[in-house]
Order: C-alpha cells, then structure tokens, then sequence
C-alpha cells in the first residue's frame, strides 16, 4: 500500500535542535601560511587564485610577509586575493589551522597554539623522536600531506611532486651538457643526420614515466629499467609507444650505462633507494656523462652519488658528472607551488562544508591516512615503529 505524501520537506519536519544542528556543521576556517625557513626552501601552500578562493567560501587566510616571494607571488598579490598579510609570524602560527611545505621546526612548534592543526610533509626519515614528543605536548592534530590518498589510493601530493621531478630531470641534464656548463656539448633534440642522446632511467614508477615523456619529446632514444613488470608494462601503455625496457639485470644495464650519456635514478625503497649502480658501472660509462639522481632524498641508487645543493649542485666522480640535490621541485618553486595548491585547494573548501579537521577525517578515509598526530596522541603505525612510540589506531579515537 502507497504512503501518503507528505506535504513538508524533511527539512521543514526536523525539530528545532536538529536543523541548528545541522545549520552548524559548515565552519569558518582561519589558516596561517608562514614563510618557509627551510635551506632553499621556496614554495608555499597556496596561490593568490587558491586563497581567492578560500576566502569567496567566507574563510580567512593569515600570510607571513613575503611568503609567497620564493614563488613570485608578492603580498599585494595575496591581499587582492583577499588574504591578510602580517609581518609578525606569531600571528600566523597562532592560527588554528597551519598550512607549510616543510614540516615545523621545534622553535616554530613552541608558537603553535594548543590543539592546533598543522597539514605539512612529515619527511619521517628527516624527524628525530622529540619533534613527536613536542607535538604531544600542545596536543597538535597534524596531518602529513604525502601520506593523503585520493579515491583511487593514489597519493596526488607525491604524484604531482615526482612528475614534476622527473620532467625536471630531464631539463637539469639537458642544461649539464651544454658546453657552457662544461658538459660534453650534447644536445637533447632530434637533429638530422646527428644520432640522438642515449638516457637510461632506473626506475618505472612516476618520476621514471614523466623523464621517460620528457626526454622522448627532446628526441632522444630511452632505455627504462626496472624489476617490476607491471610497472614496466605501465608505462608502454602510458608513453603510448613502444620504448626499451628490461628487467635490472646487470649484465644488460652495464651495456646500457656503457653507451649512455645520461643517467636517471628513479628508484624507491622500504627505508632508502637500493643501491642498484656499482662504482664499478660508473667507472665504465662515458667521459662527461650526466647522472641525476632523484633518488637521492632516499639515499641514492648510484653508489658514487652524494647530496650537492643548488648553488653547487654537481661533483665530478669517475670522470662522470653526478647531480644530487635533494627536493628537486624545490627549483621550480611556482610550478610547484601551483601544483601543490591545486592538491590543497579542494581539501580546504571540503574541511569547510564538513565544519572543520574533525567531521573530516570521519567520513574521508584518505585524509585519515594523512593523519600521524591526533590531540596530541601518535596514530600513524609507521612512526611509532619507526621511534619505537607508542601509538593508537585512529578508528578507535574518532569513532
């Protein structure tokens, strides 16, 4: 038998004290955005158009002076896009939600407001044992952007990150053999009659695709490494043409790095990149060829790489050029910074309509996975193996 129709919404029959209820769940976000202080630090957060948008939504958005200049992004950009900008950086990390590319430092914590909420990278091999223990301390909830996973559990913040490395690998090497840079006088580029610069990449994951497209699209001939055969098969299907690959079999990557005037490293691993390059295979590729290894933030995966900054960022080993700088999107810091925003933009709005960090991270599995600190207690697996800290599943505290 049918039901009558109600002639009311659902809305118009909840009582009172459920619709303010209800009224109550969008919340006002105010967001620090500190400078980064960091060596060669750059980025930041946030473009003027995402802080435009943020504050359209009725949010306020706090920025350090001069946060944005490593970006070239000025503080007249920022407050035409509605943001506030303040020279006095206790302001800003005395917001209640603190936006940063680099994790804080254990000064910049001390100015953290007591159950604040900070969004950063964790680089957990880069943390010591106290930086948990401070957090605890002000019963900080922080959330390691890295670790935020998308839908599909794909991790867009390292994705954007490593294409951005893997392209970027390609230019830097390109840029190492001009000859006004000492380099051998090779060019990237499919010229006639001249045979084309031989690269070979370790590693067919994200930073290896996007060098792959990259240095395809300069007319070079590739040679992609890797034990992963799904991996491998991967990226066939997204280069869209057949290039060489291989398992990493000594015998074949030797013959390969013999003939090869650039080098990619793009391996990863439980705790550092495998050292997959011997000495012994660096002593026998060309004189003045290039080697860049992104690998590099994980240890390296060429046995004769070792950490360089940008303002010298290589070392000649073996008569071979090595480049090892670490954080290697950091030297594109807009295009960066654009790509990080993108990332950030809709988790901010989102974090708005669901009336701030806590109904969040109830209903949005993957940005609980970015979560390591909650109220000041240690949630994250990893970091409490990794510190030998004791720490609680999530599930058990916010459900």
């Amino acid at each position: 038998m049918n039901q009558p129709t109600s002639p009311f919404s659902k809305q118009q029959l909840l009582p009172q004290e459920e619709t303010l209820e209800i009224l109550k769940q969008k919340g006002e976000l105010f967001i620090g955005l500190p400078k980064e202080k960091q060596y060669q630090e750059k980025r930041i957060c946030l473009t003027p158009d995402a802080v435009n948008a943020i504050t359209a939504n009725g949010h306020r958005v706090l920025i350090e002076s001069g946060a944005g200049e490593g970006a070239h992004f000025s503080d007249s950009d920022y407050t035409n896009a509605g943001g506030e900008v303040t020279s006095d950086i206790r302001k800003v990390f005395v917001c209640p939600l603190l936006l940063k590319v680099e994790p804080p430092t254990l000064d910049e914590i001390k100015m953290l407001s007591p159950q604040a909420t900070v969004i950063s990278a964790l680089q957990i091999k880069t943390r010591e044992k106290n930086y948990f223990e401070e957090l605890a301390k002000k019963r900080i909830t922080a959330i390691a952007f890295e670790y935020i996973q998308d839908e599909d559990g794909k991790f867009p913040a390292v994705r954007s990150l490593s294409e951005i490395a893997g392209t970027s690998s390609v230019l830097i090497a390109s840029e190492l053999m001009a000859a006004t840079n000492k380099g051998n006088g090779l060019m990237f580029g499919n010229i006639s009659g001249v045979p084309p610069v031989e690269v070979v990449i370790i590693g067919a994951g994200t930073v290896g695709e996007f060098a792959a497209r990259s240095a395809i699209g300069l007319g070079a001939n590739v040679k992609i490494f890797d034990n992963s055969l799904t991996k491998l098969r991967k990226i066939q299907a997204n280069l869209k043409q057949t290039v060489y690959t291989s398992t990493i079999q000594p015998k074949n990557l030797l013959k390969s790095l013999k003939r090869c005037d650039v080098a990619i490293g793009a391996t990863r691993g439980q705790n550092r990149s495998p050292v997959v390059v011997s000495q012994t295979m660096v002593e026998n590729m060309k004189k003045d060829a290039v080697i860049i290894d992104v690998s590099i933030d994980m240890g390296g995966c060429f046995e004769t790489s070792e950490v360089t900054t940008h303002d010298k960022p290589t070392v000649k080993k073996c008569g071979v050029i090595h480049y090892g700088v670490p954080n290697i999107p950091s030297r594109y810091p807009k295009t960066a910074t654009v790509s990080i925003s993108n990332i950030f933009t809709p988790y901010l709005l989102k974090l708005g309509e669901d009336g701030g960090i806590e109904n969040s991270l109830h209903f949005d599995r993957g940005l609980r996975n970015g979560l390591y600190m909650y109220h000041g207690i240690l949630t994250s697996k990893a970091v409490g193996e990794w510190f030998d800290l004791k720490y609680s599943d999530i599930n058990f505290l916010i459900f």
